[in-house]
């Protein structure tokens, strides 16, 4: 799922729909700063960041916690946080 397949869900009324929204650009830039993290770990990031890399480590560490606390709530508040499925 990218940022703009949520698009439809963050301008929605029903705020299960933009809680959804949420959690899914909170995955989505999650597993892209992951990625960019491990780059700089392995030494193939393109390039060289102004902040230190305990500012990212720490910056991921928080957005799983907030990932955590949204997948929580979904299960209590009965919100499915599956990705639609798409036809092909």
């Amino acid at each position: 799922m990218t940022l703009q397949d949520t698009i439809q869900e963050m301008l929605s009324e029903d705020w299960k729909e933009r809680f959804k929204a949420e959690y899914h650009q909170l995955d989505t830039r999650t597993k892209k700063l992951q990625e960019t993290y491990d780059l700089w770990e392995a030494g193939e990031l393109p390039f060289k960041p102004k902040s230190p890399k305990d500012a990212f480590r720490r910056q991921l560490i928080y957005m799983r916690g907030y990932r955590d606390i949204l997948k929580e709530r979904s299960y209590i508040e009965g919100i499915d946080l599956s990705e639609p499925k798409t036809e092909e």
